[in-house]
């Protein structure tokens, strides 16, 4: 390793690292043993910068976490989000992905027990936002009249994902972005505990999420999974005999949530969709 890769490695532990801990500590050493004159005010900007960066990057996957707790509390867990999580990759775009689980386990946070909920619903939005696109192909749905439903599978839009919550999470993120419901309908299903199914998906360059039935979340968990329709379709009827898949389906191609069929080669093969894995929350 040159020495200006050990002048780096040294640098992104000082700023990467929480400020007053041990490892943050041992990389200041690190830095000092490295550089003449390291500059504590060039550091301060640095680490200041970061600071920064991890904010407007959490701000923009998470823009209803950050309604719910207020700026200045957003803007305090970015910062302890940065040193405890800090970036993998150059892109911070990429970056966040953990926020959902840092917030469950922040006992500071017991009092907005849907929080880490809503987060995983928002980067599930994130992620179909930069989701492969997916061909829609209408002419394939004629394979649903001439296959056994355990032959084939159907294709979900981009960046597909269905979770579960014990909260109203869907209502939450759709109240804060889109007015629907409004808050205070939002704020009545909170208070009554209202669990919810939400499925995400991208219809055209819209990143979409609705709430969803028992039902068709177990249909489409299904789905997500690489399973059959007749899989599909045993569990949504497992929770709610009188499932009507045709209006299902007919709502779902309408929305964009379903581009298409597909025959299976095997009754467990994957499906070629680009939809995210199935999430359960």
């Amino acid at each position: 390793m040159t020495a200006l890769a050990r002048q780096q490695q040294a640098l992104l532990g000082t700023l990467l690292a929480q400020p007053g801990s041990q490892p943050a500590t041992g990389a200041q050493e690190r830095l000092e043993g490295l550089v003449l004159e390291p500059s504590s005010r060039g550091l301060a900007a640095y680490r200041a910068n970061g600071h920064a960066l991890a904010e407007r990057a959490l701000c923009a996957a998470f823009p209803v976490v950050r309604a719910l707790v207020g700026e200045d509390s957003f803007a305090a867990l970015a910062r302890a989000f940065w040193h405890r999580h800090p970036p993998q990759r150059g892109d911070l775009a990429c970056w966040g992905g953990d926020l959902p689980g840092f917030l469950a386990n922040n006992p500071q946070l017991a009092d907005v027990p849907y929080l880490a909920d809503v987060a995983r619903v928002e980067w599930a939005l994130h992620r179909a936002a930069g989701a492969t696109d997916a061909e829609v192909d209408p002419a394939s749905f004629a394979l649903l009249t001439t296959l056994d439903p355990g032959e084939l599978t159907l294709r979900l839009a981009s960046g597909a994902a269905v979770m579960r919550s014990l909260w109203p999470v869907a209502s939450l993120v759709t109240a804060h972005l889109h007015d629907d419901p409004p808050l205070a309908v939002a704020g009545q299903r909170v208070q009554a505990r209202v669990a919810e199914n939400a499925v995400v998906w991208r219809q055209a360059l819209r990143p979409r999420v609705a709430p969803c039935t028992p039902a068709q979340a177990a249909l489409l968990r299904a789905l997500l999974n690489g399973q059959s329709l007749l899989a599909g379709l045993d569990a949504a009827l497992a929770c709610e005999p009188a499932f009507d898949f045709g209006s299902w389906l007919a709502g779902a191609v309408a929305q964009g949530q379903v581009v298409g069929a597909r025959r299976l080669e095997s009754a467990s093969a994957a499906p070629e969709a680009p939809g995210l894995a199935a999430a359960t929350i």
